[in-house]
């Protein structure tokens, strides 16, 4: 792959002839390709919980002008939609 030059960043190159593309086998069947595009692709999201209650730790929280205060974290459990009033803990906050 090169960046650089857009070589096998979204189709295949023929200026890397000597690279025969990628491929890898698991659990859920084989996945294969030959540009940076295709293996992004391949990624399976991990399972995560949707049952449960909503677990999100923050990460860090950014105050942006002219947008407001930005938590930015991982949904662990459970499912986060807009309009979704939450409680940050432990400060006990609402938003």
């Amino acid at each position: 792959i090169s960046g650089w030059h857009g070589d096998n960043m979204l189709e295949a190159s023929t200026k890397m002839p000597w690279f025969k593309g990628w491929n890898v086998e698991r659990k859920e069947g084989k996945a294969d390709g030959k540009c940076l595009i295709d293996a992004l692709d391949a990624i399976l999201p991990p399972a995560r919980p949707t049952d449960k209650a909503l677990r999100l730790p923050l990460q860090d929280v950014y105050k942006i002008g002219g947008i407001g205060t930005v938590p930015v974290g991982r949904v662990e459990t459970g499912v986060l939609k807009p309009g979704t009033i939450v409680v940050f803990a432990p400060a006990n906050i609402t938003t």
